[in-house]
């Protein structure tokens, strides 16, 4: 079997699968939000209705209820829901990994908290955590002065418009707004209103973050990696490109797996980094402005930066920031030090991909060769629309996929099928 999907509930198909057959899990659950009521965020196989104005039967949609302790108490319930469904299937992950596999899931800002204990209290050890940051999320958030005029019955005034992004929900009191080419800006009608003019409820998502677990190993991790071929990461496989040339200043024995920075106050040690590059990071950026922003400008490696308080220490940063071209921005900035990987667009998903959630093909090809080792199988009970079996099989991995969705399982099957080219001749 190079690559095979299954058609059904994961915690149905996993079961069927062989104690320790499989070689790594890469996958996108659901988180568990239930964003707007829809089903593909669910974690059970029924959803109930969106409920009347004030009701909260999800974890994280309601923005506006009318009992804040009842939705508070409905988050709780929902949330511990979403902890035991999630140890349902990590414990049969557990069960199928070979001893020192690795499990990568996908989480929920709001819920990664559910997503990491139950997959701790499956069994695994929690190894750490990835940031892939983005620049492309965007808040879904109440307008309390929009809110306290329609509270009040009264009737903003128009005052301009702006563009709309197709896809996307400007307002919690509408759906999304596809298909809208601009939206109405309204000035507050109420003194109420004006007073909280430019107050909402929550911020803009910009990250997500990816649990990094093992399933315990057998002896250490030699005798493990020898015995199973799992236990370990590929380091090497995905490492970050740099320049010809590039020196950073690490510790005072100049190891590049010792901690970066100063040493016992002995001082730094320049040296000339492995022609593979750079050590992989536990945070991957999609190279958008609004990331590269967040890292600071400093003219070289470990330059002294005040904190913004006099009494506060000096941090050290990464190099000085400045965007180069290529895939990895010529590794002329802080983030450029960061794998480098820009989210799912129009092209990567194919003519009818209706999945929401697609996570881009790089990305998920980078996670899979970290944590797989040669010929591996790689698992993923939450396939979606394929982006982890694509990147196992480009990668030169086997891949077992399950999928509840039909829909979303022949999709799947197109987009591999579809990629043949660039499967190094590999086929089903």
């Amino acid at each position: 079997m190079t690559w095979e999907i299954r058609v059904g509930d994961c915690r149905a198909i996993l079961p069927t699968l062989p104690e320790a057959s499989v070689d790594a899990v890469v996958t996108d659950p659901p988180y568990g939000l239930g964003f707007m009521g829809v089903r593909w965020d669910t974690f059970a196989n029924e959803r109930r209705e969106r409920k009347a104005r004030g009701r909260f039967d999800h974890v994280g949609g309601n923005h506006n209820p009318t009992s804040s302790a009842d939705a508070a108490r409905t988050r709780r319930v929902e949330a511990k829901r979403y902890g035991r469904w999630c140890r349902a299937w990590a414990r049969e992950c557990l069960r199928v990994l070979k001893p020192g596999g690795h499990l990568v899931a996908f989480g929920g800002t709001r819920t990664y908290h559910r997503l990491a204990c139950a997959i701790e209290d499956a069994g695994f050890e929690i190894r750490d955590q990835i940031g892939w940051l983005y620049g492309s999320g965007f808040p879904k958030s109440l307008d309390v002065s929009k809110a306290i005029d329609k509270a009040a019955g009264a009737e903003r005034e128009v005052v301009g418009k702006r563009p709309a992004i197709p896809g996307v929900a400007f307002e919690q009191s509408a759906p999304y707004a596809t298909g809208r080419r601009e939206i109405e800006i309204t000035a507050p009608a109420t003194a109420a209103a004006r007073q909280w003019a430019g107050w909402g409820t929550a911020l803009k998502p910009a990250h997500e973050p990816i649990c990094l677990a093992r399933k315990p190993l057998v002896g250490t991790v030699a005798e493990n990696v020898l015995r199973y071929g799992t236990g370990a990461i590929n380091v090497d496989a995905c490492r970050v490109a740099v320049p010809a040339g590039d020196r950073t200043e690490y510790g005072v024995n100049g190891d590049e797996q010792s901690e970066p920075g100063w040493s016992g106050g002995l001082g730094r040690v320049a040296y000339e980094r492995s022609a593979l590059g750079r050590w992989p990071a536990n945070v991957v950026h999609d190279g958008s402005d609004e990331v590269l922003a967040i890292f600071p400008v400093e003219a070289g490696a470990f330059a002294p930066v005040r904190g913004t308080e006099p009494s506060r220490p000096a941090k050290h940063t990464y190099g000085e920031f400045r965007r180069g071209g290529g895939a990895f921005h010529a590794d002329a900035g802080s983030a450029a030090r960061f794998f480098y990987c820009a989210k799912a667009d129009r092209d990567e998903r194919g003519a009818g991909n209706a999945h929401p959630t697609v996570k881009p093909v790089a990305l998920m090809l980078w996670l899979v060769r970290l944590v797989t080792p040669p010929g591996g199988l790689v698992l993923d009970p939450f396939a979606g629309s394929g982006s982890t079996g694509i990147a196992a099989l480009r990668a030169g991995f086997r891949c077992l996929l399950i999928e509840r969705e039909p829909a979303y399982a022949e999709i799947a099957r197109r987009r591999i099928v579809g990629d043949a080219p660039l499967l190094h001749g590999v086929g089903a």
